[in-house]
């Protein structure tokens, strides 16, 4: 799996860098989410905790999947800004347990 950062974007209003991003995969499916997380993590030098992937998509027949992510300065700001299923989707938090 190989990573090509596209664009990358200063939001500071939102106190994060937005990341355009395309995974290339030949000869393997869509990978998980978390194995792209990690390759994001380890191509940008940053902390796992703090990058929230909000979407990816494979292009059928490519071999190639295209992204965005966000990078916030810190795991509170991500928790304030993010939506709970884009949370929940990145194993930011746990689902709530019904009583």
């Amino acid at each position: 799996m190989e990573i090509e950062i596209l664009k990358k974007h200063d939001n500071q209003t939102l106190e994060r860098i937005e990341v355009d991003f395309k995974v290339k995969h030949q000869g393997e499916t869509t990978p998980a989410r978390s194995a792209v997380k990690d390759a994001l993590k380890e191509e940008l030098k940053l902390s796992k905790e703090t990058l929230v992937i909000d979407s990816f998509e494979g292009e059928f027949g490519k071999g190639e999947t295209r992204g965005y992510a966000k990078i916030y300065k810190s795991l509170d700001r991500a928790k304030y800004v993010e939506e709970k299923h884009i949370l929940l989707r990145n194993k930011l938090i746990e689902k709530e347990k019904k009583k």
